[in-house]
């Protein structure tokens, strides 16, 4: 951690709101990056971006520096993900794709050209409605796993630490998604 992001959470630990700020501005393209692999739905992923920086402010006083501030903030990023689908698993969820053709933009996790055929980006969009609902069947910690391992680019032992577990249950977590995913979308690539 820099001096600079120190005295940032020092100031913010005293109630400097400006300080807090600047931290959010720092992370909060992660925070809503990883929110938004996770959901699948900007809405939600807002839903909790707001909710990760309400319980950063609550629970910044009591940061220690035991760990980097970007490790306790994934952390706490994580556990949002992980109730996330308890919390809202009764809410209809529009398509992002929907949603990103209405602002003219592709999500980043499903690049398609402009310059691809139309057939080819409807069979592309197709896979990744199927993918999406794979995803969906997964368990929370299943999903997040391969969230950050495969969207993200986070390693295992990352992982791990973001989660606060072993690496090894890490690793249980992503081969049960993989199969289970490999299972869902098999008779989708025959």
């Amino acid at each position: 951690m820099d001096l600079d992001e120190r005295e940032l959470i020092l100031e913010a630990q005293k109630g400097d709101e400006s300080a807090f700020e600047e931290l959010v501005y720092r992370y909060d393209r992660k925070v809503l990056a990883l929110a938004v692999s996770y959901t699948s739905d900007e809405e939600d992923a807002k839903d909790v971006y707001q909710e990760v920086f309400i319980r950063v402010h609550r629970a910044l006083p009591g940061f220690r520096f035991e760990s980097r501030f970007s490790t306790w903030l994934h952390r706490i990023v994580v556990n949002v993900c992980l109730t996330y689908k308890s919390r809202w698993q009764n809410r209809t969820h529009e398509s992002l794709d929907a949603m990103a053709e209405e602002d003219g933009e592709r999500p980043g996790f499903d690049p398609v050209s402009s310059e691809v055929p139309s057939d080819q980006k409807a069979l592309s969009t197709e896979i990744s409605q199927h993918v999406r609902a794979a995803l969906g069947m997964l368990s929370p910690q299943q999903r997040l796993v391969f969230t950050l391992r495969h969207y993200r680019g986070y390693k295992l032992k990352e992982i791990a630490v973001l989660m606060n577990c072993a690496e090894g249950t890490v690793k249980k977590y992503l081969f049960t998604a993989t199969e289970r995913l490999r299972q869902r979308l098999r008779p989708v690539f025959q």
